[in-house]
């Protein structure tokens, strides 16, 4: 599954998100905006980076990583990446943190003694999906985000029950919003399955939600 691309479009959809998975988040959370940035020189790739408003005063800069394989540098790369990107921008900023969302603790990198300053403070927050709780009990946005980890046996209850509920608690055009996106998750996950049979199991039609495969020969 692409989930790089999913959690992306979630994050654009919803930088607010973020802030949900968190234990403390700014008093003006619901103001930032979600970007990815490239650092050169190294040449780093920050999968997302959610910025403050520009119009208050420097406020904290919030660096994300969604590690779905295991890297055993990974804490090497986004400590140096964060911390790069902030002495070259820390004018704009007044501090930074780092979110790394993980599946499960077991793709955690082995070696993290080397980091305990980091990973033991309040600038590193770790999240592990499965660890969140039962995906009907989790705000909609956060249950899409654990409906990737799901195994597929699960998957299709439980997206059924989140398109119900999206249509019972989300106003338009956030119910269309999610409803595209828990297709795509589904259409992802399902790679072998043809766009019909997609449809059959949620119930409802990816034409009209405008979720497309890329390969409609496969109908």
């Amino acid at each position: 599954m692409r989930r790089d691309s999913i959690f992306y479009k979630l994050f654009q959809q919803s930088p607010s998100l973020l802030f949900e998975l968190l234990t403390f988040s700014p008093v003006n959370a619901g103001e930032y905006r979600f970007d990815s940035v490239a650092v050169k020189e190294p040449k780093f790739e920050i999968d997302g980076v959610f910025l403050p408003p520009e119009t208050q005063n420097p406020g904290v800069i919030y660096f994300c990583e969604v590690q779905f394989q295991k890297d055993e540098q990974l804490y090497e790369r986004v400590f140096a990446e964060s911390s790069l990107y902030f002495y070259r921008n820390s004018a704009r900023f007044s501090d930074w943190q780092a979110v790394i969302i993980y599946p499960s603790r077991s793709i955690e990198q082995s070696k993290i003694y080397p980091h305990r300053s980091f990973l033991n403070g309040e600038q590193v927050n770790r999240i592990y999906l499965d660890e969140l709780g039962d995906i009907r009990s989790l705000p909609l946005w956060v249950a899409l985000m654990v409906l990737t980890t799901i195994e597929d046996e699960q998957a299709t209850e439980e997206a059924r029950y989140l398109l119900s509920r999206s249509q019972q608690e989300a106003p338009q055009p956030e119910n269309r919003a999610i409803i595209e996106l828990l297709t795509t998750i589904m259409v992802y996950k399902f790679e072998n399955k043809s766009q019909r049979e997609v449809e059959e199991m949620l119930g409802i039609t990816l034409r009209e939600t405008r979720v497309y495969t890329g390969n409609q020969g496969k109908k």
